[in-house]
């Protein structure tokens, strides 16, 4: 039904029957070539990762409500991390794709607000930074998150991969996982197809850099 690929960063690519979205595709901030797809959906939880693509489906960048293709996405309004201006949001993103939920969070405070929250839901599926060092969550942090949320699946992302080269040094997800206290599937795409029944239990997905 859908499928996960992590290529970096901040940057994923989910690919549904119908859309393609992409997410924060300016990996050229991380040594990397940008992300450009004709036809995509391109949503930024942060306008520094936008790129210049004239063939884009569409872009999306503040909150509100979408209908693309075959996903329902709601963006929420969220204050980075070091943010002192309330107006400087960065956007938390919810997919609904068939019965399938899904919430990508990039670089914000830890401290979600009760609205907030209530705006997310219910999630299956959570795709959250855990690198640390700047404006990004640290282990604890996005821990705090999972626990507010209560996903079945959690997807780390913006952690040092051996890949991606950041402006600032990044933990391993060693240091996440060990905080979770928990060992990850690790695989080089989440695949949700028709009928996928989720974990009981907390699982974490490591993905390859793609």
């Amino acid at each position: 039904m859908f499928e996960i690929e992590y290529k970096g960063g901040n940057t994923l690519i989910i690919t549904t029957k119908k859309t393609n979205l992409v997410f924060d595709p300016k990996r050229s901030l991380i040594g990397l070539k940008d992300i450009i797809i004709k036809d995509a959906v391109e949503l930024l939880t942060d306008n520094r990762f936008a790129v210049i693509n004239d063939e884009a489906r569409l872009d999306i960048s503040v909150p509100g409500e979408y209908g693309v293709g075959d996903v329902d996405i709601v963006g929420i309004a969220a204050n980075g991390r070091y943010d002192s201006d309330d107006s400087n949001y960065r956007v938390i993103y919810k997919l609904v794709v068939g019965e399938h939920r899904i919430a990508v969070i990039g670089n914000i405070d830890e401290k979600l607000s009760d609205n907030q929250l209530e705006k997310i839901g219910q999630v299956d599926i959570l795709i959250i930074p855990v690198g640390n060092n700047g404006y990004t969550l640290d282990s604890i942090g996005a821990s705090k998150i999972i626990k507010n949320i209560e996903p079945k699946i959690v997807i780390p992302i913006h952690y040092d991969d051996g890949v991606s080269k950041y402006e600032v040094s990044q933990d391993k997800v060693e240091v996440f996982l060990k905080e979770l206290d928990t060992i990850p599937e690790k695989t080089s795409k989440l695949k949700i197809k028709s009928g996928y029944s989720y974990p009981s239990s907390l699982t974490v997905a490591v993905l390859d850099v793609s």
